[in-house]
């Protein structure tokens, strides 16, 4: 029995890669087998105004809140009462899917590099200077409009 294996591209980001595995027989029937591509991302699972996320591991052609193959995490991007956004993740299963192949979409790239299981996400970075930069103009804007309302109270 001969192996070959084919990687087909589509062109659509959506449905992203593809892999066929052609066996040829002795007798040179071809068998073809579609081996689906796993990822690790977020599904919706909250309401308006109150969004909640389950971390999922399901096929990259599924839709977002098509029944996953297994729920490893949850997580709520809502601040609590600490000013903190809740994360729970299921290490064990995350490196068993990550061993099978799965791929990790790049919201839950960054969440699993902020809790330290992986490298931090470059982008994570990104944003935080973003949220730094816009902290310092605002912080700027409100010391203006300060003088501004002092420099009026003494005229």
């Amino acid at each position: 029995m001969k192996l070959l294996a084919v990687l087909f591209r589509r062109n659509s980001a959506v449905h992203g890669y593809r892999y066929l595995q052609i066996c040829l027989c002795q007798r040179k029937q071809i068998k073809v087998e579609i081996i689906m591509v796993m990822r690790i991302r977020l599904a919706l699972h909250g309401c308006t105004n109150r969004p909640f996320f389950h971390i999922v591991v399901m096929p990259h052609i599924h839709p977002r809140n098509y029944p996953p193959r297994e729920q490893i995490g949850t997580y709520d991007p809502m601040p609590n009462k600490h000013n903190e956004q809740l994360v729970a993740i299921n290490f064990e299963r995350l490196k068993y899917w990550m061993a099978q192949g799965a791929i990790l979409t790049k919201p839950v790239a960054k969440l699993i590099g902020l809790s330290g299981f992986l490298p931090v996400h470059p982008m994570s970075y990104v944003d935080a200077r973003r949220a730094r930069m816009q902290a310092e103009k605002q912080a700027e804007s409100a010391e203006a409009t300060a003088t501004e309302i002092h420099d009026d109270d003494d005229t």
